[in-house]
């Protein structure tokens, strides 16, 4: 495990962390407020060299490794969480899953575009009537047809599904067989038969566009399949492994910008002739979030140094599996706790709708929702324990 930053990675952080602070901060009022989602974002991302940054640098990326790219995303949590949420399934959902499971030609394609932010991305995984079983009850089919593929069905509570010109899709190729018969697919959504049913209004992540998107006999062809036919889950897995670990990181910035902020009140704001942070029972909460946060922090960067030495198709199985549904399991909860810490230091003016520590108080809790339930995290911890110790339940 990883305990000290290098000064190469630091130095990303930091570049990343100013940047963020002049372009992304300035957005977050907006975005909340209005529901607003700034069009020219991923463009601007793209062209200031945020996106692609585990892509090759021949293809216009920035050759990082995923633990860098993680420090990216903290510091663009701390300054913005609703853009990051943007960014993220942009970057990693979409556009770095097609960089790992992609042939030369589909990442020549298609990896470019997103690098450059020319082109938006998402990811098609969660349907209507599958959530936390997406594998098992997806009802989306695709079906041979010459050299393409005919996709008839819905997905629902897609990020960046209204705004996106790439969607990585999950089929059902052959339905007897379960999770073993999906696919995935690199779905254009300018052809024909694809649509958008809603754009969803949420609690929190606003400005991020989240919505259901419909395939009507959408046409693909056979080679925007990624992998092979009903080789889906393993596409599915690795993805969900490294989208796990990397979700943790906003949250990570974002809960270190909800720490900064209670101190600069508590420092402030004055009862009962002192400052309230001289108050011992606002001193323990203010000691709780930041030590709530070291160990999340510890525990991220310790998952995504595991998903860099993963190999290319593994994940889904083994110590990584836990180790990542570890990671956002503890970032989730760590999240929850310490925004509503920050509302109670706050007091009243946390209540306050445009008030900061209320913006990221309302974004938590999608964590213990987003890339599995906080009850999936723990059935997959638990079972690969059992699996580890060579114990079977039957």
């Amino acid at each position: 495990m990883q305990f000290e930053l290098t000064e190469a990675q630091r130095a990303v952080h930091d570049t990343a962390f100013r940047y963020a602070e002049a372009e992304l901060h300035p957005l977050l009022a907006r975005m909340d407020d209005e529901d607003w989602f700034p069009e020219h974002l991923i463009a601007k991302l793209g062209a200031d060299g945020y996106c692609g940054l585990t892509a090759p640098e021949d293809l216009g990326g920035a050759g990082m490794d995923l633990m860098s790219a993680g420090l990216v995303a903290e510091a663009f949590g701390y300054w913005n969480t609703n853009a990051a949420f943007i960014w993220g399934p942009h970057e990693n959902l979409c556009l770095n899953n097609i960089l790992r499971n992609g042939t030369e030609d589909q990442i020549a394609r298609f990896v470019p575009d997103l690098c450059a932010g020319r082109r938006i991305g998402a990811l098609g995984l969660t349907e209507p009537g599958a959530g936390s079983d997406a594998l098992g009850s997806m009802a989306l089919k695709a079906v041979r047809d010459g050299d393409d593929y005919l996709l008839t069905g819905r997905k629902m509570f897609i990020s960046n599904g209204p705004v996106a010109d790439v969607v990585l899709t999950y089929a059902k190729t052959a339905p007897d067989l379960g999770a073993k018969g999906i696919s995935a697919f690199i779905v254009e959504t300018d052809t024909p038969g694809f649509s958008v049913a809603q754009s969803l209004t949420k609690m929190g992540w606003r400005g991020c566009p989240t919505g259901e998107l419909v395939f009507e006999g959408v046409r693909v062809p056979a080679r925007n399949r990624l992998g092979a036919e009903n080789a889906g889950v393993a596409v599915v897995m690795s993805g969900l492994d490294i989208e796990r670990a990397f979700l943790a990181l906003p949250y990570i910035g974002a809960a270190q910008r909800c720490l900064d902020l209670s101190l600069d009140h508590a420092a402030t704001r004055r009862q009962f002739g002192k400052p309230i942070g001289s108050f011992q029972m606002i001193q323990s909460m203010l000691a709780e979030m930041a030590t709530l946060i070291d160990a999340a922090r510890l525990t991220a960067y310790h998952a995504l140094s595991a998903c860099d030495a993963m190999a290319r198709g593994e994940g889904g199985r083994g110590a990584i599996h836990r180790i990542c549904a570890g990671s956002v399991l503890f970032g989730a909860e760590m999240i929850a706790k310490v925004t509503d810490m920050a509302v109670q230091i706050h007091g009243g003016a946390g209540f306050v709708w445009e008030t900061e520590v209320n913006r990221h108080y309302r974004n938590a809790r999608i964590a213990s929702l987003g890339g599995g339930t906080t009850e999936v995290r723990k059935l997959i911890i638990a079972e690969e324990l059992f699996r580890a110790r060579g114990l079977s339940l039957g």
